[in-house]
């Protein structure tokens, strides 16, 4: 059986990251890693208490993945993304480890336009954001992404082969794409996705984090498909 590494990028969510740890299927995985991206609410004081390994990380998501990657457990041969607001549904992490386990898949995304979705939990601007991406995508590409999500698992040593580099919430949407230049095995499956359990979403929770996220993302399309070498740094 292969060994999991789940890693929690988390800034300000100490209404959530408890529970979300609490839930944790211990017998499934090696390790929780929460990265404190910045916190000033005990985050990451929480997150230790309720059983998961803390470490920090400047601000930026991306930076945040890349360092619970970069510290996962030397034995961990998948590494599963989620999100620390309570919104993804751990239930769903044995169907999404399945086809790397079957040696199906390198990379599996978790879509959550095919799964279910409490009402709310998702903005019609983020379901529109990921038929545009995705189809942008494919014009470039000729593969069809459904979404962009955080739930994700993907090999440790594919990881390492994409070399990643963008530090901010274009880390997911550069993964996507680097995974089709390498010709890594993907694969998409349902998850379920619910209303975060408290705080705001740094990315649509108001207009102008969602207009910076939409910036940064069609930047990183850019930099990633037509070779620009920009991270950003937030």
């Amino acid at each position: 059986m292969a060994q999991v590494s789940i890693i929690i990028p988390a800034l300000n969510e100490h209404e959530s990251i408890g529970h979300v740890v609490g839930e944790m299927p211990w017998d499934l995985i090696a390790e929780c890693i929460v990265v404190d991206n910045g916190s000033t609410d005990g985050t990451g004081e929480i997150a230790a208490k309720a059983g998961a390994r803390v470490i920090s990380s400047p601000r930026g998501y991306g930076a945040a993945c890349l360092a619970g990657s970069n510290a996962a457990l030397p034995g961990s041969d998948i590494l599963v993304y989620m999100d620390g607001d309570g919104s993804d549904v751990i239930a769903g992490l044995p169907a999404l480890l399945a086809p790397i386990e079957r040696d199906e898949a390198d990379f599996v995304l978790g879509t959550r336009l095919k799964g279910k979705r409490e009402p709310g939990s998702m903005l019609g601007s983020q379901v529109f954001a990921g038929h545009l991406v995705g189809t942008l995508v494919k014009l470039t590409s000729g593969f069809r992404y459904t979404d962009m999500g955080p739930f994700r698992a993907i090999r440790r040593t594919s990881l390492e082969s994409l070399g990643m580099a963008e530090l901010t919430y274009g880390w997911n949407l550069e993964m996507q794409i680097r995974a089709i230049q390498k010709g890594l095995r993907i694969r998409e499956i349902p998850v379920d996705y619910r209303k975060r359990i408290g705080g705001t979403s740094k990315v649509s929770g108001d207009l102008r984090a969602s207009m910076k996220a939409a910036v940064r993302i069609m930047e990183v399309l850019g930099r990633v498909t037509f070779g620009s070498h920009h991270t950003g740094k937030s």
